[in-house]
């Protein structure tokens, strides 16, 4: 089964690098661009608006409510946020299918809140990233109403239709047929209320000529206005985007070229204009996302497999159903993982990618089950312990940082289905709905975690010894030695196949840092070579783990679940 995973990756790899290869004028002009000064040394923490905390008591959490914890994500170690859609839309994808892109939905808000949280989070030296939904809209979306239209209109090419209502699409896009008069049917992106906007067709078809190429007129509008939107939000303070299905936009697009090129016009804007603003990508393959002009990419759950192999081989199969299975996660104390299937791919990525742009480990997202799922509070130390020291930019899911957990069987909130039991409501304090809003509880968004051990922000706030100021120390720790940072270099030291543990190095000028992990429950010991030069180590944070220097040799001894952080 690995063998046959790294193939099929390996592939994937092997067209990026054609790609790459192909053109070697535009690859030196991408190692001078700027990246924003302050991204180096952020810390991201993603908000999930409607579960976050409610300030006006109708059971959704909202605008103000972020503001209101500005202080609270601050003390963690965070100085930069990833805030959820928060637009105009008729909810059917939680926000995902965007009714209006220039104005904040009445139930967070107002634009003038959204200015606000910007105003009060610069006061305090962090960032505010939104959500950009790049590759559709809602069917609600003026643009689309008119582009359902017989008559043909400004929009009518907005989005991408068949020329009959009886054909499909073809190939693997989705469409609906029948929704309007129009004679045709429309591509989705994801779900049947989303239609794709029209980015063009990489290789159109002359036999299907509403397959527009990318330098139509029209595809070009439907571009321009994208950019129209950023320029409007980054005007008015914010300080860049998440693109939601980056990769999704050009169809056809097999090699992803005219994707890549899109992204890299938009980054040059920013380049020029906004060269403080940071372009992040939902694609989930860092050597072609960077290469696109994004300065961050996540490393997650789609694109390649590395990460779920990591941490959610069994769960995502659980909570999502029957997927794909490579074996166990290599985080899970079984100890039945196998670290290479992250460590061949991630390499290759990293290596590719460390000139350029950032890759990012989070410990999930919206979309995922949550990093606690099936673990305890030392297992998640050791996670905790693994994601602050690797290279890249680290991103926490709100909520992640106290422990809470996955909530199993929920019926399915504005389009979640198995992702909704990650987004209950965030558990602050004892209160009434732990806190996060006052609502009669069966007006709340979501059910509150409903278990007795449910942590809370206010529990664990004063509890020296809880997961939450675990967390702080880490970060504390990783500011702390430069070498942790998003830019020291990496360099796996012990990493066998089907053995336990993972140990690598992280390097920047003079300071070296030796991290070893061991999420087995079993203890090991492993003796491995060591530079001639290297003095003897000096342990930072060790929880079961030791080293001792040899002649020529360190060797490492590690209690079942247990994690060892060394200055050399």
């Amino acid at each position: 089964m690995r063998k046959a995973l790294l193939i099929s990756v390996l592939g994937i790899l092997a067209n990026s690098a054609d790609i790459i290869a192909a053109d070697a004028t535009h690859s030196a002009s991408i190692m001078k661009r700027p990246t924003p000064s302050w991204l180096a040394n952020a810390i991201f923490y993603e908000v999930y608006p409607q579960t976050f905390f409610d300030t006006d008591g109708d059971g959704i959490g909202d605008l103000p409510g972020v503001i209101a914890k500005l202080d609270y994500i601050h003390s963690i170690g965070c100085d930069a946020i990833w805030l959820n859609p928060c637009f105009e839309s008729p909810f059917g994808d939680a926000g995902y299918d965007i009714s209006d892109f220039y104005k904040v939905a009445p139930r967070y808000g107002t634009n003038a809140d959204l200015k606000r949280l910007f105003k009060e989070a610069h006061r305090r030296g962090m960032r505010v990233c939104l959500d950009l939904v790049a590759g559709h809209t809602s069917v609600e979306h003026q643009w689309f109403r008119e582009s359902a239209k017989a008559k043909k209109n400004k929009y009518t090419n907005w989005y991408v239709w068949t020329d009959n209502v009886w054909k499909g699409a073809g190939g693997d896009l989705s469409t609906v047929k029948g929704f309007s008069e129009r004679d045709g049917s429309y591509v989705t992106n994801f779900f049947h209320f989303q239609p794709a906007l029209n980015y063009g067709f990489a290789n159109p078809d002359p036999e299907k000529p509403w397959q527009l190429p990318v330098t139509h007129p029209d595809v070009k509008a439907v571009r321009q206005e994208m950019m129209n939107i950023m320029r409007f939000w980054l005007d008015k303070g914010a300080d860049g985007f998440r693109v939601d299905m980056a990769s999704s936009l050009v169809k056809g697009d097999t090699d992803h070229k005219a994707t890549m090129a899109f992204w890299n016009e938009v980054r040059a804007t920013y380049d020029r204009d906004y060269p403080e603003a940071v372009l992040i990508a939902e694609w989930s393959f860092p050597s072609l996302a960077i290469r696109a002009g994004f300065h961050v990419d996540f490393m997650i759950h789609f694109g390649t497999p590395a990460y779920t192999t990591l941490f959610r081989n069994e769960r995502e199969r659980d909570v999502f159903g029957d997927k794909a299975n490579y074996g166990h996660s290599f985080f899970d104390k079984t100890g039945g993982g196998d670290i290479r299937q992250f460590v061949d791919i991630y390499l290759n990525h990293y290596q590719d990618t460390r000139a350029l742009g950032y890759i990012s480990l989070p410990t999930g997202n919206h979309d995922i089950s949550r990093i606690s799922l099936g673990r305890n509070q030392k297992e998640m130390e050791l996670v905790y312990a693994f994601l602050l020291t690797m290279p890249g930019v680290p991103y926490l899911y709100n909520g992640d940082e106290i422990g809470m957990q996955y909530v199993k069987g929920l019926v399915s909130k504005e389009g979640g289905y198995g992702r909704t039991g990650s987004r209950t409501p965030m558990q602050w304090n004892s209160d009434r709905n732990a806190g996060f809003s006052i609502a009669p509880a069966e007006k709340l968004y979501l059910p509150v975690d409903s278990a007795k051990s449910r942590p809370t922000v206010q529990s664990e706030d004063s509890d020296p010894g809880s997961l939450l100021n675990h967390v702080r120390s880490l970060i504390k720790l990783r500011r702390q030695y430069p070498a942790l940072g998003a830019d020291g270099e990496f360099k796996p030291l012990f990493a066998e196949a089907n053995r336990y543990p993972f140990i690598y190095q992280r390097k920047l000028g003079t300071e070296t840092i030796v991290i070893a992990v061991n999420p087995s429950g079993k203890p090991v010991n492993v003796t491995i070579a060591r530079p001639k030069a290297e003095s003897a180590p000096v342990a930072i944070d060790a929880r079961g783990a030791t080293i001792e220097r040899g002649k020529s040799t360190w060797e490492f001894r590690m209690e079942g679940v247990s994690y060892g952080i060394f200055e050399i």
